[in-house]
């Protein structure tokens, strides 16, 4: 059953489905559409390395910092009123950073920008959920997520043709007209929902939350560039993440009303979504952060057709959802699931294979399957998940499934990267041992030719290839250490319930049958 809106106005589901999708797709472009502008800003603001990476930085921060209360917002003031403030402060904060003079200004801006943005994703499913019959719950999924997913792959793309054509301020601009529509159309179709204007607010468990994932949050994304371990910054921030958690825990089951409910993590099926939804973050994002930079510096490939040939695992993504929402009322969402993680694996499996002579051909295919197992990974997951979970609980529920997909996704690209540079490194030092007088193989008139070790311009040319092999061979350790990984997570399937409508199940008592 369908819960009957606050206000008592019929709605719409086409046009409810279409305003939320407005909203959702325009705050998962911005995740990614901004990078492919930031050397373009740098040089407007004339910003350090440094400082420009706090554009993104200070977004993802603010955005994952704001996406926990978005449960407690809703049900404090409306889910469609805190919807609207959503859209037009996102909106307004678009347009802030693109107006944008200073490197000062760009981060506030985009601080802003991410804050607003938090509550859009997890408001959307939640909105998505309650007013889709059960049956029709993997049909709604697969529509939502379309944009989660399609929007990462299409924003670098889009990003790169509006900077290159016009400039950079119109990656943000873009987004006014977006977010006018979407705002008129939620404000018209969508229902509100019961608010409780006693509800209260458990402070020091929101303080606690929100400095342990800031805090880690900026541990991954400024470590890289910090050293690591090597700079007390760091440091400090990883302590100040773990102590910060260890108190919003020990707060969260001592009090009478926490923050996040505990009662929330006592369903098995949603507990296991969760570690689920952080592991598919790891491989959707981190993949994404690999492939673009091992096209262009390794396979010599341009940024346009960069794009072209990682577009077809967007495309297998759609196709994915857009049959697998509609065959979920038949199949048992647990085995599309199996069957996503596996073709994932498989994909990944491919792509450890890549040379530095892989043919586009090899590159289109493996993203096929790639984005094929990501779509039927997606719909039974995001189903499955709330399945089982009273409606009430369903705005938190989403924002902590949205909170974890984000963290799996900083943590995966941090991971990644870490080791892509550390394995170079290693790799180089390796290779570069064989390189000596006594190697009779360097010696040959062909070899001789193009890597005389005697010239500086043949040692050049022979170092910049030994670089371009440990290059490779990292990215292939980087691709097998996410195959292991999402091989590792297909045990937690067991762990999730399939749910069944019964029959005449009422709206207050939303019934199911655990297998």
């Amino acid at each position: 059953m369908i819960p009957k809106p606050a206000d008592g106005k019929p709605h719409n589901v086409g046009l409810v489905t279409f305003g939320t999708m407005l909203a959702t797709i325009m705050q998962a472009l911005d995740t990614t559409i901004a990078n492919v502008a930031l050397p373009h800003m740098q040089g407007t603001f004339s910003a350090t390395q440094d400082q420009i990476t706090w554009v993104l930085t200070s977004y993802i921060v603010a955005a994952a910092i704001m996406t926990p209360p978005t449960g407690w917002l809703a049900a404090r003031f409306g889910r469609k009123r805190l919807y609207l403030v959503s859209v037009a402060g996102f909106t307004v904060a678009s347009v802030l950073c693109a107006v944008a003079m200073t490197i000062d200004e760009a981060v506030i801006f985009r601080l802003l920008q991410g804050a607003f943005g938090a509550a859009l994703v997890p408001l959307s499913q939640a909105t998505l959920l309650d007013n889709y019959p059960r049956e029709k719950h993997g049909s709604a999924m697969a529509i939502w997520g379309l944009g989660i997913m399609v929007g990462p792959i299409l924003g670098p793309m889009l990003g790169g043709w509006l900077t290159d054509n016009y400039s950079w301020r119109w990656v943000f601009y873009i987004n006014v007209p977006v977010g006018a529509l979407a705002f008129f159309v939620i404000s018209t179709f969508v229902p509100e929902t019961q608010k409780n204007s006693k509800l209260s607010f458990d402070v020091f468990g929101f303080v606690t939350l929100s400095l342990a994932i800031g805090a880690f949050q900026m541990f991954l994304d400024r470590g890289e560039s910090k050293d690591w371990f090597g700079s007390y910054e760091v440091i400090i921030e990883l302590c100040l993440a773990i102590l910060s958690f260890y108190l919003f825990l020990v707060h969260t089951f001592t009090t009478d009303k926490p923050f996040i409910s505990p009662s929330i993590f006592r369903d098995r099926s949603f507990s296991a979504s969760l570690v689920l939804i952080f592991i598919v973050g790891i491989i959707l994002y981190a993949t994404m952060a690999l492939m673009p930079p091992f096209l262009q510096n390794l396979e010599n490939y341009p940024v346009v057709t960069t794009g072209l040939l990682l577009a077809p695992r967007g495309v297998g993504t759609m196709i994915a959802m857009l049959v697998v929402g509609r065959a979920m009322r038949w199949i048992d969402p647990r085995l599309v699931l199996v069957a996503g993680l596996g073709l994932s694996a498989y994909s990944l499996y491919w792509m450890e294979g890549f040379s530095l002579y892989i043919s586009s051909r090899e590159i289109i295919y493996s993203g096929i399957i790639q984005g094929v197992g990501l779509g039927l990974t997606w719909v039974p997951l995001s189903t499955v998940a709330f399945a089982t979970l009273p409606a009430a609980q369903r705005t938190e529920a989403a924002g902590l499934f949205s909170l974890l997909r984000n963290v799996g996704s900083s943590a995966g690209i941090s991971l990644v990267t870490v080791l892509l540079v550390q394995n170079t490194q290693i790799n180089h030092a390796t290779l570069a041992e064989s390189i000596t007088p006594y190697n009779h193989l360097l010696e040959h008139p062909i070899i001789k030719q193009f890597w005389d070790a005697t010239t500086a311009a043949g040692a050049m040319a022979l170092n910049e290839e030994i670089t371009r092999q440990a290059s490779m061979i990292a990215y292939i350790n980087d691709f097998k250490l996410m195959m292991i990984v999402t091989l590792i997570s297909l045990p937690f399937v067991l762990l999730l319930s399939s749910p069944k409508k019964v029959a005449g199940g009422s709206q207050s008592k939303e019934a199911v049958v655990m297998d």
